[in-house]
């Protein structure tokens, strides 16, 4: 299987994990975002994207008057999108990617959607958070058969980051080998 979808319920550690992925394979300069709770006095406020390198954006908040709306949230989706022309996935160099999430704020943009399908067609590894619930779009992404769905428990998610880096890291050099690189 090509690609990586981590599940599991909110607050188990999905993004902690992303991201250690993503500083063990650092040597391939993996592309992409994560996610980061907006957290104002011990209460969650909104959520805001941190790229890779080093760009951010506020995805979500309490306060955005949007006509995009997740729960008490407004999704400032043509700052999202802002931020995916920016970071260009599609084209960049690297090997790996990584996205975290898809999810239900992340889905109000077409143009996600859309590049989350051309990553998982590419010949990358894509490493992805992706929504425990979902239907449409999400449900899509963890049917197809290029993808191996992880979930993540309070019992396995220590152990998770090395297997999982272990295993693109293997895929990686085999793909180097037959390359002749």
């Amino acid at each position: 299987m090509g690609h990586i979808l981590i599940t599991g319920r909110p607050g188990v550690g999905k993004t902690t994990l992303i991201r250690t992925i993503a500083h063990q394979l650092q040597d391939y300069q993996p592309a992409g975002f994560y996610t980061e709770e907006i957290r104002v006095g011990g209460v969650r406020k909104g959520f805001r994207l941190i790229a890779l390198n080093g760009r951010q954006q506020v995805l979500s908040h309490v306060e955005f008057q949007s006509s995009d709306r997740v729960s008490r949230y407004g999704v400032d989706v043509i700052g999202f999108e802002r931020l995916l022309e920016q970071l260009d996935l599609r084209h960049v160099p690297s090997p790996v990617l990584v996205i975290d999430e898809i999810g239900k704020m992340e889905c109000c943009s077409t143009r996600f959607k859309d590049a989350v399908t051309a990553l998982l067609d590419s010949p990358r590894i894509v490493i992805a958070t992706i929504a425990l619930k979902g239907d449409g779009f999400i449900e899509g992404i963890k049917q197809r058969h290029d993808c191996r769905l992880v979930t993540v428990t309070e019992l396995n998610r220590n152990q998770l980051a090395g297997s999982l880096a272990a295993e693109v890291l293997h895929r990686l050099k085999e793909k180097q080998r037959a390359c002749g690189s």
